[in-house]
């Protein structure tokens, strides 16, 4: 069997790190992580660096410490294929940055970097990223080159530039590109090149509010918010016209796109309407954890350091999340589950799927927020806009075309599954 290939394009971040994770876990036969591409989001990416390179570091002690014990090692595709990590957008594209520290703390996990040093990659890393090397001089990642005493191949390559090669270099329609982030890096490579970005098989996103609040603003969910244009600009490629939604922008790194694409970008959006679905509560994690961490489990310990802070965090910020009961919502690793297991019939989008979906970019108040047409309105055909239908919303022609996923085969037991998954 084939496996699937995939791109994680990710700010890690708690959720983040359980994604990861969840994907690296995979048997090598089910998955292929080909490249990790980071953006600013949660925290700044040099941040979003550390806590992967710092990930690598916990995992190849936890293998060893499985094969010491006489243990499966797990992490099938780790072991199988080393991925590209590619540093990619230091901040949005044409709007104020905003963090989610306050959730996930400074360095994106609860300051752990400062409480379990031990548990922190020392700094030689660094250099292998370094971007005042020129990109223009650096030859692509291959697959087998690079230092071996990494599990992942280090590029001085920007993220959106990584993203671009890596759909390159794999058939059409063969990998799926899993965005839980902003969305800076891909309107970056879709700008740069719309046909080589049109090769991905379909992109998976974790953001948006529909029926939902948003939660940094009434509104407003944080991957939407923090980067609205980036989200508007790739909302717009699953257009049949996608100049017909695309945000204004004077930006000459931004221009719109050619009037004739090959095709139109198979987006599925994970709103929080779904995620929220989708939880783990301290008392589940706690009931798994305690044995490894009494046995000596280097990811365990890695991980309970910052889920502490994380159930903590729940606690201060929403009534009733107390205690055992508290819960967090696994927003970026369902999207990766789907990846993995995209072919189970009980995935389902929403009964108006594909749906009309675009980001406010200028409001005030609603930057960020998902528009969807409610209005019961004959549609009509054609592309130009007229007195009755501003904006082209009702448009055979124009307007987005997003598959708003709503419905999972695990939304019960998910947080069994990725604990399972990541320990064993």
């Amino acid at each position: 069997m084939t496996p699937k290939k995939i791109i994680l394009d990710t700010d890690p971040g708690i959720d983040d790190i359980l994604a990861l994770l969840l994907a690296l876990s995979s048997k090598s036969e089910d998955l292929e992580l080909l490249l990790i591409s980071l953006t600013f989001g949660n925290i700044e990416v040099k941040n979003c660096l550390r806590n992967v390179v710092s990930m690598f570091h916990i995992l190849e002690r936890e293998m060893q410490w499985r094969r010491d014990n006489g243990k499966a090692e797990g992490y099938g595709t780790l072991r199988a294929s080393r991925p590209v990590v590619a540093v990619g957008a230091e901040e949005p594209l044409e709007s104020q940055k905003m963090l989610a520290d306050y959730f996930h703390g400074t360095d994106g996990l609860g300051g752990i970097h400062a409480t379990h040093p031990h548990l922190t990659a020392s700094n030689p890393w660094e250099h292998l990223f370094d971007p005042a090397v020129d990109p223009e001089s650096i030859q692509p990642v291959q697959k087998g080159a690079g230092p071996t005493d990494h599990s992942f191949l280090p590029s001085r390559l920007p993220a959106h530039k990584e993203i671009l090669r890596a759909l390159r270099e794999n058939d059409p329609e063969t990998v799926t590109l899993v965005a839980v982030g902003p969305l800076t890096n891909l309107a970056m490579a879709a700008a740069e090149d719309p046909e080589t970005f049109l090769r991905v098989k379909e992109v998976v996103v974790m953001g948006g509010a529909i029926n939902e609040p948003g939660n940094v603003t009434p509104v407003g969910e944080f991957n939407a918010y923090a980067d609205a244009f980036a989200a508007a600009r790739i909302f717009a490629l699953t257009s049949p016209s996608p100049n017909s939604t695309l945000p204004p922008t004077e930006s000459p790194l931004l221009p719109p796109y050619p009037a004739k694409l090959s095709k139109q970008l198979t987006l599925r959006l994970f709103p929080l309407d779904i995620t929220l679905r989708h939880n783990l509560s301290r008392g589940q994690f706690t009931s798994a954890v305690e044995p490894l961490l009494a046995a000596g489990s280097p990811l365990a310990e890695w991980v309970n350091a910052f889920m502490g802070h994380t159930f903590r965090t729940l606690e201060r910020l929403h009534p009733g999340h107390v205690g055992d009961d508290a819960q967090l919502s696994l927003h970026d690793p369902v999207c990766v589950w789907y990846a993995l297991t995209a072919e189970d019939s009980h995935w389902a989008s929403s009964a108006d799927s594909p749906e009309d979906i675009r980001i406010e970019t200028l409001g005030q108040w609603s930057r960020g927020m998902c528009i969807v047409d409610r209005r019961s309105r004959h549609k009509i055909d054609g592309d130009q806009e007229s007195s009755s239908d501003h904006g082209l919303w009702l448009s055979t022609r124009a307007g987005n075309r997003i598959l708003r996923m709503d419905g999972s085969p695990a939304e019960k037991t998910f947080g069994k599954i990725l604990i399972d998954r990541l320990f064993h």
